[in-house]
């Protein structure tokens, strides 16, 4: 027995994308056209752009649709908007695209006080998780479109932040250095993997919403929970593990730079004291002559 499908785009979403599209291309071209042009290239373009098809297709149909019937196709939901939507749209960001609200950002961020500390970017995003799993907040979103509409802000808006920390296109003052990225995700892989496994091995189904629903597709609802659980569970493993490997790349590529600026300054300072020297030679000379 298969659920219900519809195909269609939802109005709002769509039109969110379109004006995150329309904002973002209009300073890449400024970028691209300026002698900062290494820094709006395609590929962060593309995935801009992708980050915006993200939110159209995780809130629109069959995805949200499905969503209403089968536990595993809600997560899927929820992975988009958590993990996958806002990294895409990090990835197009860098300083130079940013520039024009810099200082605003910045300054937000002095305002915030801890929240914007990457401590709390960490716990919002493992007690988001695990607060909307509860039983009856999750049955009660799936019941209710506003609660289900907060629910999906809850995860956006917690995942936007945690990945700002790991991913940070600025500066500031609260930046992870050395190891800190790698224990920021090691913890959340734990926390949130083990929500996933408890959800994958539960004996009885734990959300009586789609308890109450038929066996769509030959999945009973345990078993549809049990995917559910560990979709999150493997999502993190290959999420965090991408993460991962492009925060090691820039690590290097910041290394590499930092010496060269290092390597520049020895040069100048050298230089510089070869010049003192030379001057120093040159009136001790003048001075012998006289």
């Amino acid at each position: 027995m298969s659920p219900p499908i519809s195909w269609g785009l939802e109005l709002p979403p769509t039109i969110l994308a379109i004006i995150l599209w329309a904002v973002y291309v209009r300073r890449w071209i400024t970028v691209r056209r300026s002698g900062d042009r290494a820094n709006a290239s395609v590929w962060r373009l593309v995935s801009w752009v992708s980050g915006g098809l993200v939110l159209v297709v995780a809130q629109g149909n069959p995805i949200d649709g499905l969503g209403d019937h089968l536990l595993v196709m809600h997560m899927t939901q929820h992975l988009l908007l958590l993990d996958v939507m806002p990294l895409l749209l990090l990835f197009g960001l860098n300083r130079v695209i940013m520039r024009p609200i810099t200082r605003r950002v910045l300054w937000i961020e002095q305002r915030i006080g801890f929240i914007a500390h990457p401590l709390f970017g960490l716990a919002a995003y493992t007690l988001g998780m695990y607060v909307w799993h509860i039983p009856a907040l999750y049955d009660a979103a799936s019941r209710h479109d506003t609660v289900h509409l907060f629910e999906h802000m809850t995860f956006t808006g917690v995942g936007f932040l945690y990945w700002w920390h790991l991913l940070r296109p600025i500066p500031g003052r609260e930046r992870m250095t050395a190891m800190g990225p790698m224990g920021y995700m090691g913890v959340t892989k734990v926390t949130v993997g083990l929500l996933g496994m408890a959800l994958t091995f539960a004996p009885k189904a734990l959300y009586g919403f789609y308890a109450d629903q038929p066996a769509y597709w030959g999945l009973s609802p345990v078993a549809d929970q049990a995917m559910a659980g560990a979709l999150m569970a493997t999502e993190q493993v290959l999420i965090m593990g991408v993460a991962f490997g492009v925060l090691f790349i820039r690590g290097l590529r910041e290394a590499e730079q930092q010496a060269q600026r290092e390597e520049r300054l020895l040069d100048r300072a050298e230089a510089a004291e070869a010049d003192a020297r030379a001057a120093r030679d040159t009136a001790f000379m003048a001075g012998g002559h006289r």
